[in-house]
């Protein structure tokens, strides 16, 4: 059973920089794809950030030129290097792995962006 836990959330002030990473139980060398998903209040979930088993990536507009997607098979570790954050980006971060026809979600890591 596939399990991903997310981590490096927290409290930042704006202008600030997080890495945000997500653990998987097992192997991530055979998702197709895996992704960054987020969720703030009021809104629909978005996708930040997504990358590929051969390394292509794909960013929302949002997020682009600010934000690097990243996965280490080594250690089955997912990130998301996210700089310059500002108040729209505070929501809930969660971790993504997509396999055939399976989805595998992480419960989030909580960004706030706040002075």
């Amino acid at each position: 059973q596939v399990q991903l836990v997310e981590s490096g959330g927290g409290l930042v002030q704006p202008g600030g920089s997080l890495r945000l990473s997500c653990a998987a139980s097992g192997s991530i060398f055979s998702f197709h794809i895996m992704a960054w998903y987020r969720q703030a209040p009021g809104k629909q979930r978005e996708l930040v950030a997504s990358i590929t088993k051969d390394g292509n990536t794909n960013y929302a507009d949002s997020v682009k030129g600010r934000s690097t997607i990243s996965r280490d098979n080594d250690k089955n570790t997912l990130y998301l290097q996210m700089n310059s954050l500002n108040a729209e980006d505070t929501a809930l971060y969660c971790c993504n792995a997509e396999l055939w026809a399976a989805n595998y979600w992480g419960l989030g890591t909580l960004v706030t962006v706040s002075s």
